[in-house]
């Protein structure tokens, strides 16, 4: 994974490089040097990506309670 893909994920997730590494108690520079002067560890992909799939699942199933799963 490179610079930009990293950018592309953690953007569409919803972190920044900070909150990303404050998460996982790394430095937010070592997450800045990810894709550039350091390579982007692999757990990082994996985790990003189900971590967006995860959300999105969610807001789906909060629209399927709001418009289905009507009392009344």
């Amino acid at each position: 994974m490179d610079k930009i893909e990293l950018n592309k994920l953690l953007k569409k997730a919803g972190f920044t490089k900070k909150e990303f590494a404050n998460k996982f108690e790394l430095s937010t520079s070592a997450v800045n040097n990810w894709g550039g002067s350091a390579n982007v560890p692999l757990w990082v992909n994996s985790w990003l990506t189900l971590y967006i799939e995860n959300k999105e699942c969610k807001e789906l199933k909060d629209i399927i309670k709001e418009n289905v799963c009507k009392e009344g």
